[in-house]
């Protein structure tokens, strides 16, 4: 099946929606599937039934390694 960016996740189906341990049940999660393709998707957990935004693991990586720079440290103070 192939995603795009800005379904429904609920319409995406046959994947394991993860969130970070670090989320502790406070409801500001962000929730990561694989998909079948390698691609993966993202949604907002309070909002399940909302879009899914969908990028490759290369974008991913890119994002985790700035985020462990703390590059985006100044957004989340």
């Amino acid at each position: 099946m192939k995603v795009e960016n800005g379904v429904t996740a609920s319409a995406i189906t046959g994947v394991a929606w993860v969130k970070a341990r670090a989320s502790a049940g406070a409801g500001n999660c962000v929730e990561v599937a694989e998909l079948s393709g390698g691609e993966l998707a993202m949604r907002n957990s309070r909002f399940p039934e909302g879009p899914a935004l969908v990028f490759t693991k290369g974008e991913v990586a890119a994002f985790v390694e700035g985020a462990k720079a703390a590059e985006f440290d100044r957004m989340t103070a």
